[in-house]
């Protein structure tokens, strides 16, 4: 049985920066006991949330933050998989944060495995490369020296994630000034290109 995610809107009470800027719906109590009587009837255990506090922004300035997100699995789940974890990721162009739910394995990674990426072939040099080392024996030796000398497609989109999940952290303790925040959202522009050029090549 795998993990189940549940966006508790209902319970617990919504917390959230800012949260006095917004009227809140009418909270019912008794749906709320209901349930967590239900979560307690089946058994499940939560999974703490790593990384961000908040799961939800309306990306205004100043943000208004709120979690509206929780994770549960059961306990014959944790017995099997005891390094299952939830882990928020950047907010790139959605108001929600996506969250990655990992199980730990044994499973030994492979290394060493030349992959050739597509988006070379519309790098400026690359018709001079191949042409340069088409008469060599080791074609591929030749384009995966210089490929290793390129940053890739995956590591710019990593990079760019990495410095838009700083930002959204940074907000959840203060507002970000206005450079920071044109800096982010500059940084989604981009990341929205990176993306499309992964999917065509």
């Amino acid at each position: 049985m795998s993990p189940s995610a549940e966006n508790t809107d209902a319970a617990p009470i919504p917390s959230g920066k800012k949260a006095n800027k917004k009227k809140l719906p009418h909270v019912d109590v008794s749906e709320m006991l209901l349930f967590n009587e239900a979560i307690s009837a089946l058994g499940v255990v939560e999974l703490p949330l790593q990384g961000k506090q908040f799961t939800w922004s309306n990306k205004e300035q100043p943000p208004l933050l709120e979690r509206l997100h929780w994770f549960f699995t059961f306990a014959e789940w944790t017995s099997c998989f005891p390094d299952t974890s939830v882990k928020t990721l950047s907010m790139e162009t959605s108001d929600h944060t996506h969250c990655l739910i990992t199980a730990g394995s044994n499973i030994p990674k492979g290394g060493g495995i030349f992959r050739f990426e597509n988006y070379l072939m519309e790098h400026e040099h690359f018709l001079s490369i191949v042409q340069h080392a088409w008469s060599l024996p080791n074609l591929r030796r030749v384009i995966k020296a210089w490929q290793s000398h390129l940053s890739s497609l995956d590591v710019n989109i990593a990079n760019v994630k990495l410095i838009i999940i700083f930002l959204s952290l940074l907000e959840e303790f203060r507002d970000l000034t206005l450079e920071e925040w044109n800096c982010r959202k500059l940084l989604e522009d981009k990341l929205l290109l990176l993306l499309k050029q992964q999917r065509i090549y």
